[in-house]
């Protein structure tokens, strides 16, 4: 389990959190979580397999200078942190997807990072006002703040019936 790392969190705990508590312009920040080695070579073999993620001996010799995570595996990172601590675990709806999603900088073996989420916009659906569209903007940091993971996420979530 990851933690609250901001002076603040949400007022609404995450099972008892609806539409209204997405406020537009406030930051949360969420983690630690680091992967090893062994880790992204796993999920490298299974599901990214190019050689920066799957082979060390390559990889130190490649364009990043040793082994990287795949992106893929960034974003599982920052689902497990979204999930855990920011979008609500009562009134998710559903999501249509990630805008913008970058990896401005590979994610490298033992390096922790952590989630900052800003709620960018909020608005009551036009046609199904039982829920709201919230748009956040996400990072994922190292702790040194250079970005591994930045998007833009869509949700829908449920007003407080």
């Amino acid at each position: 389990m990851t933690q609250v790392l901001g002076p603040t969190d949400f007022a609404a705990p995450i099972d008892d959190r609806w539409f209204a508590d997405y406020v537009v312009g406030e930051t949360y920040e969420y983690g630690k979580l680091a992967l090893t080695s062994d880790e992204i070579v796993e999920f490298g073999r299974r599901y990214d397999p190019q050689r920066l993620h799957t082979d060390p001996d390559w990889a130190a010799t490649g364009p990043f200078g040793g082994l990287i995570a795949s992106g893929w595996q960034t974003a599982g990172l920052m689902m497990r942190m979204y999930c855990e601590h920011y979008i609500s675990a009562v009134a998710s709806l559903a999501s249509p997807g990630v805008d913008e999603l970058r990896w401005p900088a590979p994610l490298r073996p033992g390096e922790d990072v952590r989630l900052r989420v800003t709620v960018a916009e909020s608005r009551v659906s036009r046609s199904k006002p039982d829920r709201g569209i919230v748009r956040t903007r996400i990072e994922l940091l190292t702790d040194n703040d250079r970005a591994v993971l930045t998007g833009l996420a869509m949700n829908m979530v449920a007003v407080r019936p």
